[in-house]
């Protein structure tokens, strides 16, 4: 089991595996958790959207380890967009997990899904909305705080006002659709990034040139996708409730040369996710659940 960890800006350590849990129910979120903490996983990725916070509460309570041994996520909605609003959706991820505090939380997104990467930048609103989440840290309901899909310009906006510095971006990275210039960029600021889809939707699984750098090390694609983000220096988050595939995931103890890094760095950009290829992915824009 892989249980290397990063330290964010505050010097907390966070796993730079965790299981994602987009897509799954609440009594499915439950059984992961226990099956992901059964393998030894200690960090769960979550969001108000998933609709799954009180499964993810069970499965906390019912996993046979304490509390404070998991690195628990959660995302504030990305229709909350002022103090109050704020303030409330982390009142109700609380109550919905049964949680005396959240590890990390996460706005979800810089614009409403129905208007994500639309015209109106949401920029007055994202400093109130970082207020709230900045007074929920002081006040211990939350031992860090980050943000998801915000872009260079959405964290230059933070950065230039807050009181407490991000600590993490959530964003979509994996091997064909790698932004390296916004990961840069959050580096420098000592933002850790995580990457959330690390394995594509599964769409990278059957590239021929992906497969046979797996092959060369003996690993799945999966696993090697997983590997490549880490490498990059991010934190990775593979959705999956199959516990065979959370024991997959897991076996990340193989280091990728700078050749064949510098090769699936490379790699022509993924088109179509299949069925999976909706974004935003909670807005109306796209409808899906």
């Amino acid at each position: 089991m892989f249980t290397e960890a990063f330290k964010l800006a505050n010097g907390i350590e966070i796993p730079k595996l965790g299981l994602g849990t987009w897509l799954l129910n609440d009594e499915q979120a439950a059984q992961a958790v226990r099956d992901a903490v059964s393998l030894g996983y200690r960090h769960i990725d979550t969001a108000q959207a998933y609709m799954n916070e009180a499964g993810i509460g069970e499965g906390v309570r019912s996993s046979g380890v304490y509390r404070e041994e998991l690195f628990i996520t959660t995302k504030v909605a990305a229709e909350a967009k002022s103090y109050d609003a704020v303030m409330q959706s982390i009142h109700e991820s609380l109550a919905k997990m049964g949680l005396d505090y959240i590890d990390l939380l996460i706005i979800h997104s810089p614009q409403p899904w129905s208007e994500f990467r639309g015209e109106k930048r949401y920029f007055a609103e994202n400093k109130e909305a970082w207020r709230a989440m900045e007074d929920a840290y002081k006040a211990g309901k939350v031992k860090a705080i980050g943000l998801s899909n915000f872009l260079q310009d959405d964290l230059e906006n933070i950065l230039e006002s807050c009181e407490i510095k991000p600590m993490v971006n959530q964003i979509l990275a994996h091997v064909s659709n790698t932004p390296f210039q916004l990961i840069e960029f959050c580096q420098k600021k000592d933002i850790l990034v995580e990457a959330y889809s690390p394995i594509a939707h599964g769409a990278i699984l059957d590239h021929p040139e992906v497969k046979e750098i797996a092959a060369k090390y003996g690993v799945s694609v999966a696993q090697l996708s997983l590997r490549y983000d880490i490498e990059l220096g991010l934190v990775v988050i593979p959705k999956t409730a199959n516990p065979e595939h959370m024991r997959i995931n897991a076996e990340l103890d193989f280091v990728i040369s700078d050749t064949d890094m510098e090769t699936l760095k490379n790699v022509e950009t993924i088109q179509h996710y299949g069925e999976h290829n909706f974004f935003p992915v909670f807005g109306d824009k796209n409808k899906v659940n």
